[in-house]
């Protein structure tokens, strides 16, 4: 008998089984696709494969979070750890085939860990302009005896051109106040609120206020990778606009299309494993009624552990 969850345990993790009607939602490509036939779906695919049928220049955000080289078994897909070249090999061949996708002010993010950076900033910069890299403070990680904990990971930060969008505003961090400061008995670039004191601040290139996905989320799914729907709102909110179009060719379990639709903008994801397509459109499915980003609310992102709501922490 299969292990009963505990109540407050939210993975999803249904079977290719059980979630068929969520598979039947994808759609397979083997012919050029224009867009209308394309947008806003989940693509079954190798991106190898697919990103050469796809239609030029439609994307106005790449988000890639392509394995890393590790060891990493994806629902029995295993990805080999390689040589430096080899992987490097592996990033050209995948963002070559994405460049055509992509507008002329179009913007790129591609995730990593520091094994494997080098080898994305290296082929980024060759193909494009690298704007920043971003570390992100994800918290958990494996303990390790004769070295330091691996808690960071980098988000490679590129645009196709000198042209791009970039909204500040719609991605200010909202901060503790620990020592406020007035003038005339007033508030000074701060504000009181029930919950405390906060001051709205220009993000970083270091984020440290965002938590990997847990089993208490409603987001929260069994992809051994999954990233967060807040780190890719930071993302979305940044570098697009309503109406505009994310792509994202290592889909997973479906971060990338379910924080774009919650966002409104449009979405475009490929993904090679039946069963995280399921998770993906499952979630996708909630999204239509459900717009909740845990740790972003009222066009603000909280500080870790700084925002409650039912009861709970919102991170």
């Amino acid at each position: 008998m299969p292990k009963e969850k505990a109540e407050r345990n939210k993975t999803i993790d249904i079977s290719v089984e059980e979630g068929r009607q969520y598979l039947d939602r994808t759609i397979e490509i083997n012919t050029p696709e224009a867009v209308e036939q394309i947008l806003d779906k989940t693509i079954l695919g190798d991106c190898l494969e697919v990103m050469p049928l796809l239609p030029d220049g439609f994307a106005d955000l790449l988000i890639a979070d392509p394995p890393y080289n590790l060891d990493k078994d994806f629902n029995g897909k295993k990805f080999k750890k390689t040589s430096d070249e080899l992987y490097t090999e592996y990033t050209e061949n995948w963002i070559r085939k994405a460049i055509h996708i992509l507008k002329p002010d179009a913007s790129i993010y591609v995730c990593c860990d520091w094994q494997s950076s080098s080898a994305i900033e290296k082929v980024l910069k060759k193909y494009f302009i690298i704007q920043n890299r971003i570390t992100w403070q994800r918290e958990k990680g494996r303990g390790a005896l004769s070295n330091w904990k691996n808690g960071m990971e980098d988000i490679w930060f590129a645009t196709n051109s000198r042209s791009y969008t970039f909204n500040v505003e719609d991605v200010k961090i909202r901060r503790k106040v620990i020592a406020p400061y007035r003038v005339d008995g007033k508030p000074k670039d701060w504000e009181e609120t029930e919950s405390g004191n906060f001051r709205n601040t220009y993000p970083s290139n270091f984020w440290d206020d965002i938590s990997i996905p847990y089993w208490s989320m409603p987001e929260n799914t069994a992809h051994p990778t999954q990233k967060p729907e807040k780190l890719l709102a930071r993302i979305i909110l940044a570098s697009s606009n309503a109406g505009d179009v994310v792509f994202d060719p290592f889909l997973g379990s479906g971060s990338t299309s379910v924080t774009a639709k919650k966002l409104g903008r449009h979405f475009v994801g490929i993904e090679i494993d039946a069963q995280y397509c399921v998770w993906a459109e499952k979630r996708l499915e909630t999204a239509e009624n459900n717009k909740v980003i845990q740790g972003y609310k009222d066009g603000v992102f909280w500080e870790r552990n700084t925002y409650r709501s039912s009861g709970s922490h919102i991170r």
